[in-house]
């Protein structure tokens, strides 16, 4: 229920970045960051299109690919590869759909942050609630998709 009555309110703190916020902060559990890196990290989507839904941002706010260095950019993507890992391990989808949205018209969530998505998928998981209803069905919670996918990254 929480989810339900929160999404759409979540409001960024004082600096105006969720991702920012999330990093500086040492609540981890608490803003769902699964894992840290020096130049990138790993996090669960808050209003989540699959269970198991996450996410790697750049570390640094940055809003386009033109802006990260081969190193940020490289280490985002090495943990995409160790999300679709982790996800794998813990999920078994039957495939993923990995992008980011750059810039609010082609529909990042956060436009001045860069982030790249990772959603698992399996064959038949389409139903008709996010077209008909404007409304997401998950089986978990995200406490126990956080600690679901913590286990299965190992740490």
């Amino acid at each position: 229920m929480a989810y339900v009555t929160s999404a759409g309110a979540a409001a960024p703190g004082p600096d105006g970045c969720i991702f920012c916020d999330a990093l500086a902060s040492r609540d981890d559990r608490g803003n769902l960051l699964l894992r840290r890196g020096p130049k990138a990290f790993l996090l669960l989507n808050r209003y989540p299109y699959a269970s198991g839904h996450v996410m790697t941002a750049i570390g640094r706010h940055v809003a386009s690919l033109e802006e990260t260095t081969p190193d940020e950019i490289g280490q985002a993507m090495e943990l995409v590869k160790t999300a679709v890992r982790a996800l794998a391990r813990a999920y078994a989808p039957d495939g993923f759909n990995i992008g980011l949205n750059q810039g609010r018209a082609a529909g990042a969530g956060v436009p001045g942050h860069l982030h790249i998505h990772v959603v698992p998928r399996w064959s038949g998981d389409v139903n008709f609630m996010p077209i008909v209803g404007d409304t997401r069905v998950l089986p978990e919670t995200l406490d126990v998709t956080y600690d679901r996918l913590l286990a299965a990254l190992g740490t």
